[in-house]
This record gives C-alpha cells, structure tokens and sequence, in this order.
C-alpha cells in the first residue's frame, strides 16, 4: 500500500533507550529542566526514527518517547483531567504468573476543554527528521469513561453525560485540527476499552459501574466519529483494540464478536490494528464484519515475548484471516507497542528489531509491495 496504514505498520511505542530513562528520572528529582529533557528526548527520538527508516517501515512513530504512559500523558493536558490514584488490576502473563499494579485513574473534575495544542509541537519534530509518513498516537476519547464511569465525572460539572461527551468530542475535534493544521495525515487512536469489552469479567465490572456494556461499543463509536467528523478528507485514521500491555502482561481476553458488528460498521474510521497474537485473542470469524472499504492490521507478532515467531506460521494465519475477509484489504503488525509505559516489556532491543524485520519480512512475501 502507498498509504497508511501500510502493509508493513507498527502500533507505535518502541523499548525505551537507558539515556531517555535516566534523564526522565532526574527530570523527576528536579536535576535537569524540561528544557534539558526535551534534548535528550530529541536524540533519542532521531535515533528511533533511523532505526524505523533503515528498516524500510513507512509509517514512523517518534516511539512514544516523550510520555510515561500512553494515555495519562495526553489526557491530563485537557482541561477539567486530573490523575487521582489508581486501581488494582491483576494482569496476566504467559505461564500463568499474576502481575498487580494499579494504573492511573483519571478523573473529570470540571468543564472538558481543549485549551492549548497537546501534541502538535511533537508532531512537528517529528515530521523535521522522518522523510517518511509521520504517525501520531494518542488514547481514544473513550478512555476517559470507561475506567470510571459515572462516579469519575463530576456531577457538578455535568449533571448531563451528554454535555460530557460533547465537550469531550469538541476537545479531540480541536487536537485534530491542530495536528491537521501542522500537516498531519496518519493518526491512530489507542483504545483499550472496546477490547476490554469483549471479556466477560470486563464486561461484568462495567455492569458494576452502573453501565450497560451491549450499548456501550455504540456509544463509544459516536464519541469517536463526533470527535474525527471534521478531519481532513485526505487524514487516514485508525483505532488499535488492547487487552491491557503492560511489562508483557494484558488485563483482558476474548474474542472480537461481542463488538465486531459495531466496530466495524459504525466506526467512521480507515483502518483497525488488531491484536491476534494468541488464543486470548479469539479466532478471525469476526471478520466477516468487515466492510470493503476498510482495513484489519492484523497484530500476529507479539510484543509480550521475546521468542522470535515462524513466519511459515504468521502466513497461514493470514491464510486464515482471509477466509472471511479480502486479503488485499489486511496488513501486518505486532500485537501491540513494545513499551504501552515507560517500564517497556521484558524483551531485548535485538528482539525488538527483529520482531519488526518479520513483519516487514512477511509482509513482503504475502502482498509484495511491503
């Protein structure tokens, strides 16, 4: 494909770099400026981007490098966020071991409002040192109900979710603009959510937050298209579905079918990256869903292990997947980013590297013009 999102793609984040780490630390403990940080993030991001060019990759990401975690980073620039604790989850690993850790709970404590560009200064680096397609990533609008729901929206602020979700729309509408503005052209929208809906204990806790997770995926879908309406004609977005990546562990499991028709009819987007990486992830029957004239990154490379995949096997999956859709409609990526947190998972850069050359392998030997 000569536009995004390519036959050879990639969800975004990249393992953090020792130097990028420690610099953030003593940013934290007050031993350099945001001024000094930001230094260090450049180089570390030219040197990210070198590594995606020189492995013939044609959407190129800035890997994350500038943010803690996928989500809070970008969330809590809006107007009326703040971070307030966190909450248990007990994540999975491969092999059966438990990880416990409570991500950041964000919480809406006043009007939602969009008060200065978020991510349009990082954009615009990027863009400077890639001579290929620049790729923004940021959380889908979603994540800033799902986790709370009600209880984390202040009443005060909005007696009416309605007004919620509007403002919430206009707020991403404005990031949009901003990004569009500066030349942007590839954007994907990080969402756990719909995912986290396609596993029974997921869906049986949002019941407890008092929301009803059939409609849900419908209410999601018209957050979302509210808040891309007005993007340029000639702007490809997309949405990656995550089960949870943190340390190389997930918070969820099941299959695509309980959100499949919704996903993928009344999402108004270009393109989906799919986690298809291990049974967890359910068969591709949920792809009959999928319309004409959009496409499935289907993640068949995992991120959570170090152990380099067969590509003889990666092909007859793809194979398989096109049993129920058009094979010309599919790319290939990883599951997901190799480091959704500035922790990373537990693989090797050589891994890394190597995971992508697979890809990009594969890609090549199945639509030849990867």
């Amino acid at each position: 494909m000569a536009f995004p999102p390519f036959r050879a793609d990639h969800v975004g984040s990249f393992l953090r770099p020792k130097a990028l780490i420690d610099a953030r630390s003593q940013f934290q403990a007050g031993d350099i400026d945001a001024a000094a940080l930001r230094r260090v993030e450049d180089e570390a991001i030219r040197d990210i981007v070198a590594f995606q060019e020189g492995l013939g990759l044609r959407g190129i990401t800035d890997g994350e490098f500038r943010r803690t975690y996928f989500h809070t980073d970008f969330l809590l620039q809006l107007d009326g966020v703040e971070e307030s604790g966190g909450t248990q989850v007990h994540f999975h690993r491969h092999g059966g071991e438990e990880l416990s850790y409570a991500p950041p709970v964000m919480k809406i404590t006043g009007k939602i409002d969009h008060a200065r560009p978020i991510q349009r200064q990082d954009y615009e680096f990027l863009a400077s040192v890639t001579s290929a397609t620049p790729k923004v990533t940021i959380p889908s609008p979603t994540m800033l109900h799902f986790r709370g729901g009600r209880d984390a929206i202040d009443a005060a602020a909005y007696p009416d979710l309605d007004q919620f979700y509007s403002d919430l729309s206009a707020a991403y509408r404005a990031e949009i603009a901003s990004l569009a503005d500066a030349g942007c052209r590839y954007l994907q929208l990080d969402d756990t959510n719909l995912a986290y809906l396609c596993d029974d204990t997921q869906r049986a806790n949002a019941r407890q937050r008092g929301m009803d997770p059939d409609e849900l995926p419908r209410l999601y879908a018209r957050i979302i298209n509210d808040a891309i309406r007005d993007r340029p004609a000639d702007m490809v977005v997309c949405v990656h579905l995550c089960r949870g990546n943190f340390r190389s562990s997930w918070a969820a499991e099941g299959g695509y079918e309980p959100v499949a028709e919704v996903l993928f009819n009344e999402l108004a987007i270009d393109g989906y990256f799919l986690e298809y990486d291990d049974p967890r992830s359910g068969d591709f029957a949920p792809l009959r869903h999928v319309p004409k004239d959009k496409t499935v990154v289907l993640g068949l490379v995992t991120t959570k292990l170090g152990e380099l995949e067969d590509a003889d096997l990666i092909k007859r999956r793809i194979d398989e997947a096109a049993k129920h859709m058009p094979l010309d409609q599919m790319a290939l990526s990883p599951q997901c980013g190799f480091s959704s947190t500035v922790h990373g998972n537990d693989i090797a850069v050589e891994q890394q590297r190597a995971k992508m050359q697979l890809v990009i392998d594969v890609a090549r030997d199945v639509w030849g013009d990867a």
